[in-house]
């Protein structure tokens, strides 16, 4: 599981970040891409990474706002010029079905995949299966925004391979039926049940992609002992007041949100192209001294999200 920022601007693209979006990579985990937001010129930061449009199967969009949305027709387009064919679900609030429908109708685009919308309005789960579930919540900006909460089912535990051995147990077929969890049969009579030789299970891992917002409540059941929270960073320390009038956060707000909900990393983005250089470390360092594993994102970054037992916080 990979996050790869492909725009950590606020507002309007800058020379240093392009606008709103990220890629949640689950290409291990289920072989898919799905993206959380689509700002403009989402698709040309797609090309300057490893990312194939025709592995996308899920957007999310937080809010409807341009520099979240304007990038969406293009994509979806590009998908289909660059071999996608399977099916691709947009969820988001009311409204963004007539605005893709609308551009690929006016500019006569045809896709060659089905598309389908979740249009999202009661906070709770709006995808499960076998492998993960996705919730959201409202947020407080100037339209209604969301914030998405994405949890990994846990994994089933491994064939303790140094156990089988220990109980010399010969190697072959017989390592796949213990695996599965089966009793068997050695050639030498011991009856073996496989559920003694499999680990334990594998946590999954959780994390909390939000869109703009203020300070809220509800973000911190969406945070709540998350190992990655993204949060927004249009504010800096000192701009509380500024950021409660434009319904925005300040990196403080953030650090907090992120200690109270015993959230293991917090990366920062949606970064005013006020911020440049020092700017940018002030707002790392100021919010580390809330919370210490704070990092500011750049755009094309990509942040690994490890199990647990590979590492005892998220790096």
């Amino acid at each position: 599981m990979e996050i790869e920022f492909l725009g950590t601007g606020a507002g309007s693209p800058s020379k240093t970040r392009n606008v709103s979006s990220l890629a949640l990579k689950l290409l291990d985990e289920r072989n898919e891409v799905w993206l959380f937001d689509c700002g403009e010129g989402t698709q040309h930061q797609i090309l300057k990474t490893a990312i194939r449009p025709r592995k996308v199967t899920k957007i999310f969009i937080t809010h409807l706002h341009g520099d979240h949305i304007f990038g969406l027709p293009g994509f979806l387009a590009s998908r289909a010029n660059q071999g996608g064919e399977e099916p691709l679900t947009i969820y988001g609030p009311e409204g963004i079905e007539r605005f893709v429908r609308t551009s690929l109708q006016v500019t006569q685009t045809r896709l060659p995949y089905k598309l389908n919308f979740k249009l999202l309005s009661n906070p709770g789960v709006i995808f499960e299966d076998d492998t993960f579930k996705v919730s959201f919540d409202t947020l407080d900006h100037r339209i209604l925004s969301f914030g998405y909460r994405i949890e990994e089912k846990a994994h089933e535990g491994v064939l303790l391979v140094d156990k089988v051995k220990a109980a010399g147990i010969p190697s072959g077929p017989v390592y796949g039926q213990l695996k599965a969890g089966k009793t068997v049969t050695l050639p030498d009579g011991r009856e073996i049940n496989g559920q003694d030789f499999i680990g334990p299970a594998q946590p999954g891992r959780t994390l909390a992609i939000l869109g703009d917002t203020r300070k809220t409540p509800h973000t911190l059941s969406l945070a709540k002992d998350v190992d990655v929270l993204v949060h927004e960073s249009t504010f800096g320390p000192d701009e509380a007041k500024l950021a409660r009038q434009y319904y925005h956060a300040t990196n403080l707000q953030a650090a907090h949100l992120a200690k109270d909900a015993g959230a293991k990393k917090l990366l920062l983005n949606h970064i005013s192209a006020r911020y440049l250089g020092k700017g940018v470390a002030m707002l790392e360092k100021s919010a580390q001294k809330v919370f210490a594993n704070t990092h500011v994102v750049h755009d094309l970054e990509a942040i690994d999200v490890p199990f647990a037992k590979e590492s005892g916080h998220v790096k």
